[in-house]
């Protein structure tokens, strides 16, 4: 019995209880499959960075790695969204995760022949990131597909928190295969991680041609898309204020903290750099973990714009406070509570752009939402790495973080109830 006709048969699956959107079986494959993609992603960068870093000792070439990871995104989502508003999702889905074998394959290629130049390095930097765009975008509006509107808060927070565990232990299992294998050999069996989610693709009965939803008439218009996109929702308080919040928590602070992560632990000098270090990282990352399992095993936090606010305050503070804390235990706690309050955030205001966005441009509004939330990521480390090299990494953080807070104060206040 495939997915189609299991949900025609069983009972409706109700959003309030315990790990809703785990017991659709279409969102079981999408969940599996998924973690496996987002776990070579990670592998590629733990084999390639290493890799081309002991190569050309190149911190332009670090920083251009970041780049070109976050700038597709800012440039290409609202396309890429048009594309999934005009076309089969599932296609361009696979279309990414092609262009992720290919950068893999690539790699591996020129590690064997010892032949890789700086140039070779950033082209297949940019055809990864490129194919981030085509991959998330898509997923987002497959997914809604998948599990309609009343287990859609459930699938984005079962799926956020998949992208935390694939960030957790992607590092770990591509260290493990570059050591076991080398990292030629390692790199090779990556692109292999990608395939299951192409070949259930092929066959998956979501999309436009099972849910009966036209697609999109007009055509895909490029960089114009973005304009017209926002000039089609300005009128919409909600999804305005929503991807205004994620690109404000985009800009201001992203994920630039983790990588002044050593500064951090340096500077608070319990122990080794490198043990508090990794117990840094993985406090914000164990949050993440917690609070997506605990808000879906106990149904907690109703889907509302207001409460979304909310969070990103807390999530900013605890951020904030963390870069002035002076003590270890307690920089722990904050920054575990940070990645408690993130997840929360960072999914709801997802899954409330996904269900306001009008069915006939759902994709372009996501790809703006995208362009927002990861785009801007590129900017995070002018605002606390490069002002950091002024004013120190602990004042940078938390004037950003002090920046933020005043953002989501201000979409909390833009929210509230006239009267």
């Amino acid at each position: 019995m495939d997915d189609k006709q299991h949900a025609a048969t069983a009972p409706p699956i109700s959003p309030t209880r315990a790990f809703a959107a785990l017991r659709h079986p279409g969102f079981q494959a999408f969940l599996g499959t998924y973690v496996l993609a987002m776990m070579a992603d990670n592998i590629e960068h733990v084999i390639s960075y290493w890799m081309a870093f002991r190569k050309f000792e190149s911190p332009a070439l670090g920083g251009f790695a970041v780049l070109s990871h976050w700038l597709p995104f800012l440039f290409f989502s609202v396309p890429a969204g048009a594309l999934a508003d005009r076309f089969d999702p599932r296609r361009l889905i696979q279309v990414g995760m092609a262009m992720f074998m290919a950068a893999s394959l690539g790699w591996g290629w020129f590690f064997v022949t010892d032949s890789l130049q700086m140039w070779h390095a950033m082209v297949l930097l940019v055809l990864h990131g490129c194919a981030g765009v085509l991959w998330q975008t898509s997923s987002q509006l497959l997914l809604h597909d998948i599990v309609g509107p009343a287990l859609l808060p459930s699938a984005v927070r079962l799926n956020a928190t998949a992208r935390y565990l694939g960030l957790l232990v992607g590092p770990a299992v591509g260290s493990g295969i570059m050591l076991g294998l080398g990292p030629a050999h390692g790199i090779f069996l990556n692109a292999a991680f990608y395939l299951p989610l192409v070949l259930w693709l092929w066959k998956a009965p979501y999309g436009p041609r099972f849910s009966g939803h036209a697609v999109a008439a007009r055509a895909v218009r490029g960089f114009a898309d973005i304009v017209q996109t926002m000039r089609d929702i300005a009128h919409d308080k909600l999804l305005v204020s929503m991807i205004l919040l994620a690109g404000a928590a985009s800009f201001f602070v992203g994920n630039s903290h983790q990588a002044q992560m050593p500064g951090f632990a340096h500077d608070l000098g319990h122990g080794d750099a490198g043990l508090t270090y990794s117990m840094l990282l993985s406090a914000d990352a164990a949050g993440a973990l917690v609070a997506g399992f605990l808000l879906e095993s106990r149904g907690l936090l109703r889907v509302n714009p207001r409460t979304a606010a909310l969070l990103a305050m807390a999530w900013c503070s605890c951020l904030g406070l963390f870069a002035l804390a002076r003590d270890y235990p307690v920089a722990l706690g904050l920054l575990f509570l940070a990645g408690f309050f993130e997840l929360s955030c960072s999914s709801m205001v997802q899954t409330l752009v996904q269900l306001n966005a009008p069915q006939a441009m759902r994709g372009r509004v996501l790809g703006l939402f995208n362009m927002s939330a990861l785009g801007l990521r590129a900017f995070s480390g002018v605002t606390v790495g490069l002002m950091g090299s002024f004013t120190g990494i602990h004042w940078s953080m938390a004037g950003s973080a002090l920046c933020m807070l005043a953002a989501a104060a201000w979409v909390r206040w833009r929210l509230a109830p006239a009267g």
